[in-house]
């Protein structure tokens, strides 16, 4: 049976009773710093198919997980998400209301839908590690993603301990690409613990949802910052050097100073739900000058008085992040 299709009226009415609800119910819950918790008694911390475990923030309750289903003219909500919620039961509930999203990060399913994530982020930890062996246009793919939803990039090459002399320089050569342009960089161990305090103080006070390829140690990263978590760690698949998946739902976890949102691992990071004419956004060296083109439909190829051609030239924008922005393009408009 189809699902009955809501009207222009009912749509606006059921956002209407949501707003109603966070309004109503402002004087009974835990007011918490930021805009967007103020009126909320729960945060969702991961969800399972059609459940989703709720963190209370009420303070009589404060930090109690309750298992809820939500209500059904509700839009999908994720990790992260602040809601409003009742309990139907001692250890169950029923969300009711979801409250504003200050961000929405997610990634794009195989036919180029976006498919959320998690809510309400600072920060992406994009996680690299020399095993499975990073690229550039992986990176750029994924910082592109990042930079469109008008989030903070923040690279971290984990495994450092396994680094020889061939894999050190290119990743050193690779990561001063970055560095020149303003992303922050840290290279540390989650085995030895080389870097972490860096990496701790750089994410205090913040929301990071950690995004990577499989195998490069994203749960081992997590357990070395929070030593009193015990995230499930697999190994490299035999033969491929491509890791194997642990993570399967996107999960909020306290850590000391900020927290940390593990999201399952991703081989690939597709751009199809971006238009080809938004791409050039997510370069943050290249998006400030494509209105100082001689021409307003420039290409950035053979056009005369290009002023990405010019900076290219003139050691402004590294030639293979160009070569990275062209390759993405080809793919979006072939898709």
């Amino acid at each position: 049976m189809n699902k009955r299709r809501l009207s222009i009226q009912q749509q606006t009415r059921i956002a209407e009773n949501q707003q109603r609800e966070l309004q109503v119910n402002s004087d009974s819950f835990v007011d918490q710093s930021g805009p967007t918790a103020q009126n909320c008694n729960g945060r969702v911390i991961s969800h399972y198919g059609q459940q989703l475990d709720v963190e209370s923030l009420q303070n009589d309750q404060r930090g109690r997980l309750i298992r809820c289903h939500q209500r059904s003219n509700l839009p999908q909500l994720v990790t992260g998400d602040l809601v409003i919620w009742e309990a139907d039961g001692e250890d169950t509930g029923v969300i009711t209301a979801l409250g504003h999203r200050s961000s929405l990060f997610g990634r794009p399913t195989a036919v180029s839908e976006f498919k959320p994530v998690a809510a309400n982020i600072d920060r992406v930890l994009v996680v690299i590690a020399p095993i499975p062996e990073p690229f550039m246009n992986l990176i750029d793919r994924y910082l592109v993603g990042i930079e469109c939803l008008g989030l903070k990039p923040l690279l971290v090459l984990n495994k450092v301990d396994v680094l020889n002399s061939t894999n050190s320089n290119y990743l050193d050569s690779m990561l001063s690409k970055y560095e020149v342009i303003g992303y922050p960089v840290f290279r540390v161990s989650a085995q030895t613990g080389l870097g972490l305090s860096d990496l701790e103080a750089a994410l205090a006070e913040e929301t990071t949802i950690l995004v990577g390829q499989s195998g490069v140690g994203k749960s081992s990263l997590i357990n070395s910052l929070g030593p009193d978590i015990d995230t499930e760690v697999g190994a490299l698949s035999q033969g491929k050097a491509k890791g194997t998946h642990t993570t399967t739902t996107a999960k909020l976890i306290h850590l000391s100073t900020f927290d940390l949102v593990d999201s399952p691992g991703i081989r690939e990071f597709s751009l199809g739900h971006i238009e080809p004419d938004r791409l050039i956004e997510g370069f943050v060296e290249m998006r400030s000058l494509t209105g100082n083109c001689k021409f307003r439909d420039c290409a950035h190829q053979s056009e005369p008085d290009c002023a990405i051609q010019e900076a290219v030239a003139n050691g402004q924008i590294n030639p293979q992040r160009l070569e990275s922005y062209f390759q993405i393009l080809q793919t979006l408009q072939n898709t």
